[in-house]
């Protein structure tokens, strides 16, 4: 037995019973860790399976819509009445580029290709008996092997006339390649390392050059078992799981995802010294807290006092213990319940602000829609007059068209929004056919047809820029005119005039003139004012525009005589620079 003075057998007894009790709270923390770990990486695999399906439904929804609207075009039903192969393999080229697609192909009705368009050794014969297989599966969609390269390919079939007459010409099918690009962006979803397979041998993965043999060689095993396993791939370990790409029985498309084991390996190791070296540091500080019990009474309070300045900087997941009966733990249960119903007000709070800004950017868009779709229900009226002749049908349908054209600019300027650059199309024009159009679209309006709206221009007002872009810009303006006059006495007035510096281009009304209390954030998005409809994205999307353009746009004047607005569109070396820079 110890012989010593009773601090010292105390001291004694302190330093071994925390010695013990931190080596076996270590112990149980390492095993419990080690269990979490690898329920995390199989947890993760999982997830990563479902995410990738998620994403794969997603660009498949998208990749059928795009064959759709491709089947439904006039201009490729009229290639298919010509029933001369020749004639459609040649015409059907222009298709195939609007596709995007690195498989295009036309077959007539009864399944025999037509026109071939690939953008690598796909040949005819593999297209026509991978065709014949996908028509004889009745799918909307299949899976085609050839020359070493997978495609994953959509079928539309192309009517004459409308659907419902089911006077079937032919079938559409649009392909696209599964190839290094697409696995990279697979395992990007997935946050995983992925391979593609086919009847159980390897066509492209994102792991090592050195391990896609190992790989080619368990893929079969993996694609007939579809569960989660743990593979060796050049002395590294991975836990894989497969999942089955392709709706029907053959042929057997399976996406293989891979998690390193050996990162989870060397964490665990890792984790062992570091528990080694926090049991050793409790051990010591064990044994200086003997010394120092005064902190046990000062400890809960320091904590508390950290956790209210963690909220001070917005950090609400601060962790805090109430232990023991006393005050201190009592005003901490009590901070810790604050805390929480805090932060869930502030979260019920971003929910709400996330909702109303969603219904606001709904009544926006119907909003916008709802002026081209007025001009496309007049100019269809029109048409249903038996009395118009061959060229005023011809106005008409061109009218429709540029309607539809302008719906379709403007959900791209919407969702610009999310994109760096959209891709202009600058081209020599002439702003007076720009301007023909945008003022008939809004004089078609009923609540714009009493307006006056005139143009003038001294010179022939012709530069670069895309002819689309500008119509948008100046429709928006147009209607924000529209809409701040009166509609009885209401004047628009638009001019156009060229100079060394450039194209300049003004829109002029004799409204009220802007309101002085969004004059300085004019451009910003969500500025309105008294508008029912709409958030105030329509001079935003005007200045994005003209930004991309190289110009600007301003605010010339405005006052209770009207306001007016400026569009300038540099001349020479600068609109020059803008084509080459787009071009690039």
């Amino acid at each position: 037995m110890f012989k010593g003075t009773l601090r010292n057998k105390f001291l004694l007894s302190m330093v071994s019973i925390s010695a013990l009790l931190t080596w076996a709270m270590l112990q149980v923390v390492r095993e419990r860790v080690q269990m979490h770990v690898l329920d995390e990486i199989a947890q993760g695999l999982r997830n990563s399976v479902l995410t990738f399906q998620s994403f794969q439904q997603q660009r498949e929804s998208t990749l059928e819509r795009s064959a759709a609207l491709l089947a439904t075009m006039p201009p490729l039903k009229a290639v298919m009445t010509s029933q001369d192969t020749a004639t459609i393999q040649d015409a059907s080229g222009t298709f195939w580029k609007l596709s995007g697609s690195e498989l295009f192909i036309l077959s007539d009705h009864a399944g025999k290709i037509v026109a071939l368009h690939a953008a690598n050794g796909f040949t005819a014969p593999e297209a026509q008996t991978a065709m014949t297989r996908s028509l004889v599966n009745g799918e909307s969609s299949d899976w085609w092997f050839g020359g070493g390269h997978l495609f994953e390919v959509f079928f539309q079939p192309i009517y004459s006339g409308a659907p419902e007459d089911k006077r079937l010409m032919g079938i559409l099918a649009v392909g696209y390649e599964v190839d290094r690009r697409v696995a990279e962006d697979a395992g990007r979803v997935a946050s995983s390392r992925v391979a593609f397979g086919y009847e159980g041998n390897l066509v492209v993965a994102t792991v090592a050059a050195s391990q896609r043999a190992s790989l080619a060689v368990r893929l079969a095993d993996l694609s007939a078992n579809m569960g989660t396993r743990e593979i060796e791939l050049e002395s590294a370990q991975f836990l894989a799981a497969s999942v089955r790409l392709s709706s029907s029985r053959s042929p057997l498309v399976t996406l293989t995802v891979l998690n390193s084991l050996d990162e989870a390996t060397a964490f665990l190791s890792s984790l062992n010294r570091w528990i080694a070296v926090v049991g050793l540091a409790g051990v010591l500080a064990g044994s200086l807290l003997v010394f120092l019990v005064s902190t046990t009474f000062t400890k809960p309070l320091a904590r508390l006092v950290s956790g209210v300045r963690a909220l001070e900087q917005g950090d609400f997941d601060y962790p805090l213990e109430a232990r023991g009966n006393d005050e201190v733990s009592a005003l901490t249960a009590a901070f810790h319940r604050m805390r929480l119903r805090l932060q869930e007000t502030q979260r019920n709070l971003i929910d709400s602000e996330r909702l109303a800004t969603i219904g606001r950017m709904a009544s926006t868009i119907s909003h916008d829609l709802r002026h081209p779709l007025t001009a496309i229900l007049a100019y269809s009226e029109f048409l249903s007059e038996r009395s118009l002749t061959e060229a005023q049908r011809r106005d008409y349908y061109q009218e429709i068209r540029i309607a539809v054209n302008r719906m379709t600019d403007e959900i791209n300027s919407l969702l610009g929004f999310s994109k760096q650059r959209e891709a202009l199309h600058p081209a020599w024009n002439d702003v007076e056919e720009v301007i023909d159009r945008v003022v008939r679209g809004v004089k078609v309006l009923p609540e714009f047809e009493f307006i006056e709206i005139t143009f003038a221009h001294g010179t022939e007002c012709v530069a670069w820029f895309d002819a689309g872009k500008l119509e948008r810009a100046l429709l928006n303006l147009l209607l924000n005119a529209g809409d701040a006059v009166a509609p009885d006495t209401g004047r628009i007035d638009i001019d156009c005039c060229t100079s060394d510096a450039g194209l300049d281009i003004r829109v002029s009304d004799n409204g009220p003139g802007i309101p002085s209390e969004i004059r300085d954030n004019l451009f910003q998005p969500f500025v309105s004012h008294g508008k029912e409809k709409g958030i105030g994205l329509g001079l935003t999307i005007i200045q994005k525009i003209m930004l991309d353009h190289g110009g600007e746009v301003t605010v010339e004047s405005t006052g209770q005589r009207g306001t007016v607005f400026r569009l300038h569109f540099p001349a020479g070396e600068s609109a020059l620079g803008v084509v080459d820079a787009l071009a690039t």
